[in-house]
């Protein structure tokens, strides 16, 4: 197992930009892909984004391509989302794991809340 802590989350304007964190411990956190899932208010969780399993490309949901950017810094142990041009709809919690081909593969941590307002 991977353990994640989420964290960069707040409330923000609309247009606004925030970048959240994930700070995974465990020595295989460099075995995983890692992404980014978000679950709104009486929805399901969902894909935003995510590494391939080589880490040389990139996936990224159609609702946030070309706003959102994930990176990641393997010394620290990190991933990073990178969020610009944030809208009302991206008010969630975010979550990060380790996935294959957009399929999380472990537990759920507790998320960082981001709250965008119009």
């Amino acid at each position: 197992q991977v353990q994640r802590v989420e964290s960069g989350g707040g409330l923000v304007q609309a247009g606004g930009s925030l970048r959240l964190s994930c700070a995974a411990s465990g020595r295989t956190f460099g075995n995983y892909a890692m992404g980014w899932f978000r679950q709104a208010p009486g929805k399901e969780r969902e894909f935003v984004a995510a590494f391939s399993w080589s880490g040389r490309s990139t996936y990224y949901a159609d609702s946030v391509k070309g706003r959102f950017t994930i990176s990641r810094d393997n010394a620290k142990n990190t991933v990073y989302l990178q969020m610009n041009s944030l809208k009302p709809e991206d008010t969630a919690v975010y979550y990060c794991n380790a996935v294959l081909d957009k399929t999380p593969l472990m537990d759920w941590g507790q998320g960082t809340q981001v709250t965008v307002s119009s």
